[in-house]
């Protein structure tokens, strides 16, 4: 059959006609493979040797260098370089590997969770099926990734394609404390076909390296693309304003429930307390405590409400968090400085203030 092209189409099937074998070696002669080593001048005795420039010495091989790799079997391509984009990343090189630590973000969300829920949104993205998942044992093993490439165009009949088929196998492992997790990548099967027949081909480790950098990279920019968005998402919950209501109990003390997350909370009242005349001596995020101190200011209140003060003696106080009845709901409690529950009255006449400022949207910064 015959097939229509354009010149245009000519150019780049001549251009693509290297195999990946090729590009991995240098253009031209190997006559250097050959060559020899010329020895020193022989300066005659009473003369002086004249200066040598030693700009382009060529330097000994070193022990652990193989020799074999000269002429065509130099690979003469840059190293990959493993790019840990995404926030909270960075390399750690072993002997035997290359990871990628990967630090949480969040403390509301779990870290494996988080690499696991990514992983799986990378393969769909890429069209990558799974052969076996194991979350327990943080381990997830890809099918076949096939990549077809075109290297000999026909006009008359079929195309001599070159197809590479891989399998790969990421291992996730989260230390105990739970804030910290490793991605570690290897390449379980490689196969290459040129027109249809596998060829023979033996990987070094090298080329293993760089298969698996590559792949690893492409996962990790992945990742980076989903951590920013949490981030963003993140910042723009902050600016949202929160509810809280005034609870008074039958028995016990009165509180206040605040309808967000205990996290959340926590980060709105570092920013409200100062605005409400507090000063926050210390805090203790573990404990839910923020130990706070108030200075009466008359003027301050004034402009803010309407000749309203708060009803509290100069003095040192605590406020303490604890979980609601639902994630999404959290107590906040306004003690003494020894820690002693405050009276009804005194709960009632801090709400409103407290609550026209925990409910106030903020601009995001």
């Amino acid at each position: 059959m015959l097939k229509k092209v354009t010149p245009l189409f000519l150019v780049a099937a001549v251009a693509a006609c290297s195999s990946p074998l090729e590009r991995r070696q240098a253009n031209g002669g190997e006559d250097y493979v050959q060559a020899e080593q010329a020895p020193m001048l022989k300066i005659p005795e009473g003369l002086k040797a004249p200066p040598y420039n030693k700009e382009f010495e060529v330097p000994n091989l070193g022990p652990k260098a193989n020799s074999a790799l000269v002429g065509k079997n130099l690979d003469i391509r840059p190293p990959l370089q493993v790019l840990p984009m995404a926030e909270g990343t960075h390399v750690e090189e072993g002997s035997d590997n290359i990871k990628i630590v990967v630090e949480s973000i969040d403390n509301s969300v779990d870290l494996k969770q988080e690499i696991f829920t990514n992983l799986d949104g990378f393969f769909a993205k890429q069209g990558i099926s799974i052969r076996n998942r194991d979350f327990d044992k943080g381990s997830i093993e890809t099918d076949w990734i096939e990549n077809t490439e075109v290297l000999e165009s026909s006009l008359w009949g079929s195309d001599k394609e070159y197809l590479l088929r891989q399998r790969y196998r990421f291992d996730v492992e989260t230390r105990p404390h739970g804030r910290t997790a490793n991605i570690v990548i290897h390449l379980v099967e490689h196969q290459e076909f040129y027109d249809g027949k596998e060829q023979d081909v033996l990987l070094s480790s090298e080329d293993k390296q760089r298969y698996t950098i590559d792949m690893l990279n492409s996962s990790i920019a992945y990742m980076s693309v989903k951590r920013e968005q949490a981030i963003q998402a993140n910042r723009l919950k902050q600016t949202l304003g929160i509810n809280v209501d005034l609870v008074t109990p039958e028995e016990g003390a009165a509180y206040w429930s605040a309808k967000a997350p205990y996290k959340q909370v926590w980060d709105r009242l570092r920013i409200v307390l100062p605005e409400m005349g507090f000063e926050i001596a210390d805090m203790d995020s573990a404990k839910g405590l923020y130990f706070i101190k108030f200075t009466d200011n008359s003027g301050f209140w004034s402009s803010l409400w309407n000749d309203k003060q708060l009803a509290l003696k100069e003095g040192s106080y605590r406020i303490l968090l604890e979980d609601g009845d639902s994630p999404e709901e959290t107590k906040i409690l306004l003690r003494d400085g020894e820690d002693q529950p405050l009276s009804n009255d005194v709960v009632t006449n801090v709400y409103q203030s407290l609550s026209n400022l925990m409910k106030e949207e903020r601009k995001l910064r």
